[in-house]
């Protein structure tokens, strides 16, 4: 009798063996495998930010945000409060304050001088996308660029004074709607350009005028969407912007809305950022 219960507790040590090695060759598989496969996550797909230019609102942006979202992004596009560009860039600033992970932050026109200085010292965001954009280097402004590079928007634009709270006084800065088609969005609809025309948003004469602090673009890597028919940024300038960033650079035929126009090629340029930021 005692040396049956001998072999069968033999006979269970030995399952109990068995049953252990089995277990560990699992558990080794499981932690192994992760590590093939760098960890078995899926990387976060960046936020994207986009901030529209002067003259314009968020709604700019709509046929970007549609298909970024359509390949499953999160689109933020804040409103530029077009007030001067330290404003414009401190209150930018604090938009990104509030996204969780990375992010790819776009700008149009003046909105490319505001995330160049709100991106500064933010390690989240990965990546810089200008379209048509103004691109500033410390000590630079959007003035003394197009004294460098003129184009149509000179001629274009008309002054109005403003009051603000607290005794606040400055001017602003619209588009004659009758040079808004031609200047601003020869590639749209009459009829298109007619309600831009109406609902522009003006912008105070200190988004041109307050000289850059810093410059992003030039520690974080940007793509640059230069629209070869613009006659409110001269295209030359645009080349010369993205060349002395070392941007990854496209030329497309549109005018200064290209995000309005050609919303495909534009949406394809993010996504170049977006994928590069991955």
């Amino acid at each position: 009798m005692a040396v049956l219960q001998g072999t069968g507790s033999r006979r269970r040590i030995r399952r109990e063996h068995a049953m252990a090695a089995g277990c560990a060759m699992v558990m080794c598989t499981a932690v192994a495998a992760p590590a093939a496969t760098g960890g078995g996550r899926t990387p976060a797909k960046p936020t994207i930010v986009l901030v529209h230019g002067a003259f314009a609102d968020a709604s700019s942006w709509n046929g970007v945000v549609e298909r970024l979202e359509h390949r499953g992004y999160t689109v933020i596009a804040p409103a530029n409060p077009l007030r001067g560009l330290y404003n414009d860039s401190t209150y930018i600033a604090s938009v990104l304050d509030s996204v969780k992970g990375p992010i790819v932050l776009a700008g149009h026109s003046y909105g490319g001088a505001v995330i160049s200085s709100a991106a500064a010292g933010n390690p989240r965001v990965k990546s810089l996308v200008y379209v048509s954009a103004l691109m500033p280097d410390v000590g630079e402004s959007g003035i003394s660029l197009g004294a460098r590079f003129p184009s149509e928007l000179g001629t274009a634009t008309r002054s109005v004074p403003y009051r603000a709270g607290g005794g606040a006084v400055g001017t602003d800065l619209y588009l004659k709607p009758d040079r808004l088609h031609q200047v601003f969005a020869a590639d749209l609809p009459e009829s298109t350009a007619r309600v831009l025309a109406v609902t522009q948003r003006p912008v105070a004469t200190t988004a041109f005028s307050e000289k850059a602090k810093v410059a992003a673009w030039k520690h974080i890597p940007s793509w640059f969407l230069v629209a070869k028919q613009d006659k409110t940024v001269n295209p030359d300038q645009e080349r010369f912007e993205a060349k002395r960033a070392g941007s990854h650079t496209v030329e497309i035929d549109s005018s200064h809305v290209a995000m309005i126009s050609h919303p495909e090629a534009v949406t394809d340029l993010v996504l170049r950022a977006a994928t590069a930021a991955d």
